[in-house]
């Protein structure tokens, strides 16, 4: 695992992807025909991929960040650093 308790598997995920899989396991917990076991290890996956999520958001925002407007119109962009 990575940074955050994240998996490899997980952090290769775009957003849309991750919220895909996280909206599966939603459904699927919903619906309660898992077995107990098989339930904790979705909900945990679901937690892995909802910070995934998380991560992706504020990436993005830190990147519309970066981009200003002067007085006269003019725009300019910052390079983005990953924390």
């Amino acid at each position: 695992m990575k940074k955050n308790n994240i998996p490899a598997d997980i952090e290769k995920l775009s957003f849309e992807q991750a919220l895909e899989q996280l909206e599966q396991i939603v459904s699927k917990l919903e619906d309660g025909s898992a077995k107990l076991e098989e339930s904790i290890d979705e909900y945990t996956r679901g937690i892995q991929l909802k910070k995934q999520c998380e991560a992706k958001l504020k990436e993005a925002t830190m990147k519309v960040e970066q981009i200003s407007i002067d007085k006269d119109g003019k725009i300019s962009k910052k390079d983005f650093v990953r924390e």
